[in-house]
C-alpha cells in the first residue's frame, strides 16, 4: 500500500529531478576533476581528463535518479546520497564508451564519440601507426578509469561502512549483469534470428536491469531498505527497465537525430537483434518478411536500404505493438509499489520516473 498521501511535496518530481541532475553532475566532475590531477596532468595524458570529463558531466543522469530514489524510500535525501548516486553515472559512462567501440558508433550525444576524439587528437599530434587503433585503444583505457573510480567515488560516499558493504554484493551483480548483458548482445545479432524473449532477455540484463532495477535497489539498499521493500523495487524496476528499452529500441528507428544524438538507423545497420526488429520480422508478411531477411544479410545497408528496412517496421504495425508493451509493462512497475509501504514522496518520485523514463524523445 502507498504512504501517507497527506504529505505535500516540497519540490514537483520534474523540478527534483532536474536538482539531483545538477547535485550529481557537481559530484561527478569535482571527483573527476580531483582524480585528473592526481593521475592525469602530464602532456601525453591529459587529453584522457579532458574526454573523461566531457563525457562524464554530459548525459540524463537517469540512473543517479533511481539510485537517489531508492534511497527515499528508507531515508530522506541526504549528502552520501548523492555522492553515491554519482557512482553509476561514472559506471554508465564507462559502458557506453566501450559500447561505441564495440558498435563502432561515430556519435554519442550529440558530438563525436570518445574513441573518435582520441583518434582525432592522434591524427593532430602527428603519431605513427593507426589514429582509428589508437581511438579505440584509448577509449578503452578511458573507461577502463571511468569503472574505477566509479567504485572509488561510491567508497568514499559517506555511506555508513556496514550498508556500504552489504551494498556492495549488489553493485558487483550490477556490474556482472551489464557485462554479460554486453556480450549476449555481441552474440545477438539479427542474422543469428533470436527469438523476442531471448532478446527482451539480453535488454533486462543489459540495459534494463542497468538503468532502473540495480540503481533502485542499490540506494534502496545503501538507506537500509526493508526486504519487502527490496522485493517490490525488484518488480518495478524489472518492468520499467524493459519498458525503457523498448522505448530505445523505438527511437533507434524512428527517432529524431537531432534529439537522440545519434544517426538515426544505427541498430539497423549494425544488425541488432532489438525487440524492436524482431517483432517487426515476427508480424510482417510473407514479401516483407523476405525483404527484412534480405536486407538483415546485405553486405553493407546505405540510407536508402535503411530507410526502406524502416518502412516495413512501421507497415508491420510493429510501433503499435512496442507501444502497447510499453504501457503494460509501465502499468506493472507502478502496481508494484502499492504492494508495499512506501512513503509518499519515494512513491511520487517513482511514478514520474516510471513514466517520464518511457515516454520520451531521446
Amino acid at each position: 500500500m502507498r504512504g501517507d498521501v497527506t504529505t505535500v511535496a516540497v519540490e514537483h518530481p520534474s523540478r527534483w529531478q532536474s536538482r539531483v541532475r545538477a547535485e550529481v553532475a557537481v559530484v561527478v566532475r569535482d571527483f573527476v576533476g580531483d582524480r585528473c590531477r592526481e593521475y592525469l596532468e602530464t602532456p601525453e595524458t591529459a587529453v584522457l581528463g579532458r574526454v573523461i570529463t566531457d563525457f562524464a558531466c554530459g548525459g540524463k543522469y537517469l540512473r543517479s535518479a533511481f539510485q537517489v530514489a531508492g534511497w527515499l524510500t528508507a531515508q530522506a535525501e541526504c549528502p552520501a546520497a548523492i555522492r553515491a548516486a554519482g557512482s553509476v553515472e561514472l559506471l554508465h559512462c564507462f559502458a557506453l564508451i566501450q559500447d561505441d567501440v564495440m558498435d563502432q558508433s561515430p556519435r554519442r550525444r550529440g558530438a563525436p564519440a570518445a574513441h573518435v576524439t582520441f583518434a582525432e587528437w592522434h591524427g593532430r599530434q602527428g603519431l605513427s601507426g593507426s589514429s582509428q587503433r589508437f581511438g579505440e585503444s584509448a577509449a578503452v583505457l578511458a573507461s577502463d578509469l571511468c569503472l574505477v573510480w566509479a567504485e572509488q567515488l561510491l567508497r568514499e560516499s559517506g555511506v555508513a561502512a556496514q550498508p556500504l558493504a552489504r551494498a556492495l554484493r549488489r553493485y558487483d551483480l550490477l556490474r556482472s549483469e551489464l557485462a554479460v548483458g554486453q556480450f549476449r548482445d555481441v552474440v545477438n545479432e539479427a542474422r543469428r534470428r533470436p527469438t523476442l524473449p531471448d532478446v527482451l532477455a539480453v535488454a533486462r540484463a543489459k540495459s534494463g536491469n542497468y538503468t532502473v532495477r540495480r540503481p533502485l535497489e542499490l540506494g534502496a539498499e545503501l538507506a537500509g531498505a526493508a526486504p519487502t521493500v527490496l522485493t517490490a523495487l525488484g518488480r518495478y524496476g524489472s518492468a520499467i527497465g524493459e519498458a525503457f528499452q523498448l522505448r530505445d529500441d523505438l527511437l533507434g528507428v524512428f527517432g529524431d537525430p537531432g534529439e537522440t544524438g545519434k544517426p538515426i538507423g544505427d541498430d539497423i545497420r549494425a544488425r541488432k537483434a532489438t525487440a524492436v526488429l524482431v517483432l517487426a520480422r515476427d508480424h510482417a508478411d510473407g514479401a516483407a518478411r523476405r525483404e527484412l531477411r534480405r536486407l538483415d544479410t546485405a553486405t553493407d545497408l546505405d540510407d536508402a536500404a535503411v530507410a526502406r528496412y524502416a518502412q516495413i517496421v512501421e507497415e508491420s504495425g510493429t510501433r503499435q505493438r512496442a507501444e502497447r508493451l510499453i504501457e503494460q509493462r509501465v502499468d506493472e512497475g507502478i502496481d508494484a509499489l502499492a504492494a508495499v509501504d512506501i512513503p509518499a514522496r519515494a512513491d511520487e518520485i517513482l511514478v514520474h520516473l516510471a513514466r517520464s523514463c518511457t515516454d520520451r524523445a531521446h
